[in-house]
């Protein structure tokens, strides 16, 4: 695949608040399309089972019995609601329910398929003896309370290294497949895929696999100084080969630890069920014991004690001597307030090793994933992920040099080239027939004709761009747009794809406006000579229209929509001729720097204009600013990962602070640059979940300029004038309003993801979730800058603080943010709004 083509880990998400940044791209178009095209009939090879347990006469739900195939240990035990499902390879020809106070029930099985088979207990007539109850304490939560003082020495490993071969396999399925959906004329080329729909055990929907991707890999640890590596040694992926991808199907993406207080999942903290106050959260009750390999285990099960908290549903296995856990399934409790996310099941399973070290040695994730929840009637798809590690070696530590490599994550150069004897005989657990399969059946879709086609489609829906063979056209948003200084503007344009050059890519535009009656244009490149770690040279010449003192999130100022949303009329835009050469360099994984350099000339258009005062006070007009720089900028996120794209890379973030550091210098003289200057700005942002109650973020910016210049080359503090929210600017202040050469602002914002209002009954069911945040900025302004400068009327200084704060709901229909923003500060100035409401799209789980 030629697009964007990174697979996140499969319950991990980025806290990106963008209407741009939605990042679940699994294979973006080709799943997507697959998604669409899909319909089906049950059927298996491994014998699956679901089904309750009820009693006869009441139909009230059974909880705790046991359900086992006759004359096996393979069994599971009815949860709170009654329900059971069984999934093996080994099945006999009958299952067993049974549980004390009802007579056992037996129940035929029909082997290698999916069967639904409901279990109605008939009460025994049995005489007790009279039994005095004395109060005590609960057997689970004194079970409890050992499990949670021995978190310590069961979860803490005390080594120097460790390394294990790891083994990863992720499928995705499409869900709710209808009749009415599969007779659709578009279908009819891809009647075949219908042969290999199979039942899910987790809540009895056909699905039809369409994605499969297995990796295997060395994993290594060092504990001083920390570092981690991981070495994908083979892989398969169908239909895609990126090496993005690979790393994504490593080890290193998606791990949590049961011991913690809060599991992260979707960036989101649930509570573990043996937190350190799990009692607050959780009800618990100890229903059974059993020899688990080799090791006399108790089985706990718990669940949530109050509605839509973020907490699970399920089970542990509890070892009786070190009360370390054995075994547990979970999944997130039904009502918890998630968006997109139907159902979720998390099981581990550990193993003593070398008789000291309880380590995972099985990890398994299944999520069921709908745009509208609980509604069978609309394509969805499951998402499955399977680890399984062996080949634990402690206390080996490799060479400096192998840890100190610049990526975490490692392709060996023949990952993608191993025969199937290779896989056969290496692979932990054996494919079922299903998924060896799904391989053929993706790379035929691919050469079908009628699928290409499709692809097309949905690729430039999703990308922006219309791809064609070496070329791509776009973006499609921009190709017509309005503003008061351009009126009707006219945008076409387009870039290479990696069928023209793997490591270059070349782009243009050319615009016309009806108003000016000017035609605008650029050119550009962008050259790889190394993806991983990334070494990017690139440049650009730009003869267009600019929005000077826009965030870095603005909606392009060309978007075909822009203009209804705007709260002034677009005309304090300028004319920019610009030259730009950059090079990056990453120095490892999360540390990057940029040398760059630029030629910048600015034009005022419309009735703006740049006015500076000459050494007697006399006031002149600059039909233009020239200016010819050179900087420098680092980065530095650590642990920070990125899906990769053939040119193009998407932070997904880390859970660690994020510092930046940017230095210009302005160089008199050189291609006619009129103005020598320093500047230096600093950046620090975070996120963090503030234990149950949501998270928070905030981003910190401090900035300098030395010299002595014009009002557009000075820090032109980010405003917004539409009703868009940004999260990066001033959202009430105006374009040009503030204006300094020493600042620092502060921005604060806490998601309280429906902490509030999930107490309300009525508001419950919508699932609507709370924000707010407050932001604001200093700065002040030279006497040599104040003097030189004739400022625009609507343009001031910043001695007192401007302080703007909010209020909003966010997850209106899921993706619909909306906030009520107050500025609190700089009210007597003329022609500003001090309230207004902002919309936003907002994808979050």
């Amino acid at each position: 695949m030629k697009n964007l083509t990174a697979c996140k880990s499969l319950f991990t998400f980025d806290k990106s608040g963008s209407f741009t940044q939605m990042y679940i791209k699994c294979n973006i178009s080709l799943l997507w399309l697959v998604l669409l095209l899909l319909a089906g009939t049950a059927n298996g090879q491994i014998t699956k089972i679901m089904g309750t347990v009820t009693d006869a006469v009441t139909s009230e739900p059974i909880p705790f019995a046991n359900v086992y195939f006759k004359g096996t240990t393979i069994g599971v035990t009815s949860g709170f609601d009654g329900s059971f499902s069984i999934e093996t390879k080994h099945p006999t020809d009958t299952l067993v329910a049974s549980v004390i106070g009802y007579n056992t029930q037996y129940k035929p099985v029909f082997k290698n398929r999916f069967q639904e088979i409901q279990f109605n207990l008939d009460s025994k007539n049995i005489d007790l003896p009279e039994v005095v109850i004395l109060a005590g304490e609960n057997p689970a939560e004194i079970l409890l309370r050992k499990i949670i003082a021995n978190k310590d020495s069961n979860s803490s490993k005390e080594f120097d290294a460790y390394q294990y071969e790891v083994y990863n396999k992720m499928e995705v399925d499409a869900n709710n497949i209808t009749d009415k959906f599969r007779e659709r004329r578009i279908l009819r080329p891809f009647k075949f895929i219908f042969d290999y729909v199979d039942t899910s055990t987790v809540n009895g929907k056909t699905y039809l696999p369409i994605f499969l991707s297995e990796s295997l890999s060395d994993y290594y640890f060092r504990k001083d100084p920390p570092a981690t590596k991981e070495v994908i040694k083979a892989a398969k992926v169908s239909g895609i080969e990126n090496e993005s991808v690979l790393q994504f199907l490593g080890n290193m993406f998606q791990q949590y630890n049961i011991y913690d207080n809060y599991i992260t999942i979707f960036q989101k903290n649930f509570i573990s069920p043996i937190a350190d106050f799990g009692l607050n959260h959780y009800k618990y009750y100890l229903v059974d014991s059993a020899n688990i390999g080799n090791k006399w285990c108790y089985k706990l099960m718990f669940k949530p004690r109050r509605k839509q908290e973020l907490t699970f549903t399920g089970h542990l296995w509890i070892n009786d001597t070190t009360y370390a856990v054995k075994s547990f399934e979970m999944r997130i409790a039904e009502d918890a307030n998630l968006n997109y996310v139907n159902d979720l099941v998390l099981s581990q399973e550990f193993d003593l090793i070398n008789g000291k070290y309880w380590m995972v040695t099985k990890d398994k994730g299944v999520g069921d994933f709908n745009a509208l929840e609980d509604n069978d009637k609309v394509l969805g798809f499951f998402g499955t992920k399977t680890t399984t590690y062996r080949n634990f070696i402690f206390n080996k530590l490799k060479d400096k040099k192998f840890y100190s490599l610049p990526t975490d994550v490692i392709v060996s150069e023949k990952a993608y080239n191993k025969e199937e004897d290779f896989w056969d005989e290496r692979r932990h657990e054996p494919l079922s027939k299903n998924e060896k399969t799904i391989y053929h059946m993706v790379d035929t879709l691919k050469n079908l004709p009628a699928f290409k086609t499709w692809l097309d489609i949905v690729e430039t829906v999703i990308t922006g761009y219309y791809e064609r063979d070496k070329f791509e056209f776009g973006p499609y948003a921009s190709i017509l747009s309005f503003n008061a200084i351009e009126g009707t503007r006219i945008r076409l344009g387009g870039r290479t794809t990696a069928a023209f050059n793997e490591n270059l890519r070349l782009q243009g535009h050319v615009a016309y406006g009806t108003l000016d009656q000017k035609f605008k244009y650029g050119i550009g490149f962008l050259f790889l000579p190394n993806k991983n770690p990334r070494r990017a040279f690139s440049g650009n010449y730009r003869y267009d229209i600019e929005q000077l003192g826009n965030s870095p999130n603005a909606l392009r100022d060309d978007f075909l929509f822009a203009a209804l949303f705007r709260r002034n009329p677009a005309d304090k835009l300028s004319l920019t001729s610009e030259f730009k050469f950059d090079y990056e360099h990453e120095w490892f994984n999360g540390f990057s720097s940029t040398v760059k350099s630029m030629y910048k000339e600015i034009i005022p258009v419309g009735e703006a204009k740049i006015e500076i005062r000459n050494g007697g006070g006399e006031v002149s007009t600059k039909d233009r600013i020239i200016t010819t720089e050179v900087g420098f900028g680092s980065r530095f996120a650590f642990n920070e990962k990125f899906l990769m794209g053939d040119f193009d890379r998407i932070s997904v973030g880390t859970k660690y602070p994020i510092f930046t550091v940017d230095y210009t210098y302005g160089i008199p003289g050189l291609l006619g640059g009129e103005y020598e200057y320093h500047k230096l700005q600093l950046g620090f942002k975070h996120w963090f979940n503030v234990f149950h109650l949501g998270w928070s973020k905030y981003m910190v910016q401090t900035g300098k300029i030395w010299g002595t210049l014009p009002f557009p080359l000075l820090h032109l503090h980010p405003g917004n004038e539409t009703f868009l929210f940004d999260e990066y600017s001033f959202n009430l202040m105006n374009y040009f309003e503030f204006i300094s050469d020493e600042y620092v602002s502060v921005y604060y914002t806490h998601h309280f993801d429906g902490y509030f209002l999930n107490k309300i009954p009525l508001m419950r069911k919508l699932k609507w979730r709370e924000v707010g945040f407050v932001k604001g900025v200093i700065g002040t302004l030279s006497d040599e800058n104040k003097q030189y400068n004739q400022l625009p009327d609507n343009s001031h200084t910043l001695e007192r603080p401007y302080v703007e704060a909010g209020v909003g709901i966010e997850n209106i229909f899921k993706i619909i943010r909306v906030d009520g923003i107050w500025r609190l500060s700089h009210l007597d100035k003329d022609n500003v709004n001090k309230f207004a409401v902002f919309l936003s799209l907002y994808f979050q789980f």
